[in-house]
């Protein structure tokens, strides 16, 4: 696929995101909104930026926008809030445009994504990068490598990153109150994560649930998964990228580093991943977390605000939600997530990348730089709804109305622990994330489920990768 050559059965195989190819054979009725045509202003020479529509409303387009426009007068900039369910939901509109041919010139693309536009739709930023080194060196001094890395791909990189959300541990105070528990160290274990969850379901009413977490790529099964030393997918790193950390890193920062990751063979019969499906199904089994649920976790909010959950995994961007919820930046707190045979946690990241249908990349490089500026991204992150890429961004001030108190937890996740790194999204993530989604909650349906559930992931997630290596 390059350019705006997509061919329908290839845009029916990445449809499998969220909405899926069912969704995309019923276009038809309103195909002028999901190619872009009856957007104002999409032919009139502007640059188009599309963001994912929850996640930059009219004030954040609005701020984006004009900072822009003082900076650079002479270029057009186009802002589309793409309404989608989830990344997944997003990714798939934004290929339809691409078929359709009226392709944004920037697309906000979260770690998911990142390596499937590399291969398929993007624009490696390397000359840029080279020829504006001065510039961005400010940048990069601010930004942990670890995030730089996840946006590399086979040697090139294609987004600055502008946020992330690792998956830490969020504990409702009052529930840790109720169970006569302390707020955990930092090198908290997995049975003491599990002994914390019992003193809370003894303290508790039946309608109390320990343990909550959504069924998904970020936050899901996968940190624990980390914890265990182990992942979905076998991981390694493509060699090279000497070129920018040498440029803008030290010495022990850019030790180890290689230039994108690369996750290949399927593990999912491995005795440290069905280790983790059965430590959850256990968990489920001693009514101390529900079966997963599927969504994006925004209906957690309202169960732990209230006290009906105790522990939940967790971003940045809860520390938000949280306080718009009504609560109390003393009401909760976070911490890292607990060790197992590791404390490797995970993380997503998201910036913007430059499609090669754009015939505006000059301008759109400008933008790139532009969106990744402290002031630019301090005008936008007012809320603590995400984690700024920028560790300078994290302050006392920042986190004083809406907590948590421990707030260096989040950006300290890369700092304390470096090889935290990015969710395995190959570019066959539709496929995968899909996969991982069912299986995920087949094997934990009943304690027998485990194995079987386990064998046929495994199965799955062969064939995934070798239709589309």
């Amino acid at each position: 696929m390059t350019d705006s050559h997509l061919t329908r059965r290839a845009l029916l195989r990445y449809g499998a995101y969220g909405a899926g190819a069912a969704a995309l054979a019923g276009t038809a009725a309103s195909w002028d909104r999901l190619t872009g045509a009856d957007i104002p202003g999409r032919d009139d020479g502007s640059l188009v930026v599309a963001t994912l529509g929850p996640a930059y409303g009219p004030e954040a387009i609005r701020t984006l926008r004009e900072g822009f426009r003082e900076l650079h007068p002479d270029i057009k900039l186009q802002i589309n809030a793409v309404q989608a369910v989830d990344w997944s939901d997003f990714f798939a509109k934004i290929l339809t445009q691409v078929a359709a041919g009226t392709a944004p010139d920037l697309v906000y693309v979260a770690t998911e994504g990142v390596q499937l536009f590399a291969q398929r739709l993007g624009v490696a930023l390397d000359t840029w990068v080279k020829r504006d080194a001065a510039e961005l060196k400010e940048y990069f001094a601010d930004v942990h490598p670890s995030l730089v890395e996840s946006m590399m791909y086979e040697g090139s990189l294609f987004q600055l990153p502008v946020e992330f959300n690792a998956a830490d541990m969020y504990l409702n105070r009052q529930v840790l109150r109720r169970a006569g528990a302390e707020y955990p160290p930092a090198d908290w274990t997995r049975d003491d994560f599990t002994a914390l969850l019992r003193h809370m379901k003894q303290a508790s009413g039946s309608r109390f649930t320990p343990y909550f977490w959504t069924n998904r790529l970020w936050g899901g099964v996968v940190p624990w998964l980390f914890a265990n030393g182990t992942n979905l997918l076998a991981e390694s790193k493509a060699p090279g990228g000497a070129w920018l950390w040498d440029s803008f890193y030290p010495a022990e920062q850019r030790r180890g580093r290689g230039s994108g990751f690369r996750w290949t063979t399927p593990q999912a019969t491995h005795d440290r991943v069905e280790e983790v499906y059965d430590y959850l199904a256990s968990l489920v089994r001693d009514d101390l977390c529900t079966r997963p649920e599927g969504g994006n976790g925004q209906n957690l909010i309202g169960v732990f605000s209230t006290g009906r959950v105790g522990v939940t995994p967790a971003g940045g961007f809860w520390a938000g939600g949280l306080h718009l919820a009504g609560m109390d930046r003393d009401g909760f707190d976070v911490q890292y997530f607990p060790r197992w045979r590791a404390q490797r946690m995970q993380y997503g990241a998201a910036g913007y990348a430059l499609l090669r249908t754009s015939k505006k990349q000059e301008e759109a490089w400008e933008f790139i730089k532009y969106a990744a500026r402290r002031d630019t991204l301090t005008r936008l992150f007012t809320t603590n709804q995400t984690t700024p890429a920028r560790r300078s961004m994290l302050t006392a001030d920042r986190y004083g109305e809406t907590g948590p108190a421990h707030w260096p937890v989040f950006y300290d996740t890369l700092d304390r622990f470096p090889d935290t790194g990015p969710i395995p999204a190959p570019p066959q993530v539709a496929e995968v994330e899909q996969l991982l989604l069912k299986h995920t909650g087949t094997a934990l349906a009943s304690p027998r489920s485990v194995r079987p559930a386990l064998r046929r992931l495994q199965g799955d997630l062969e064939k995934a990768m070798e239709r589309d290596a």
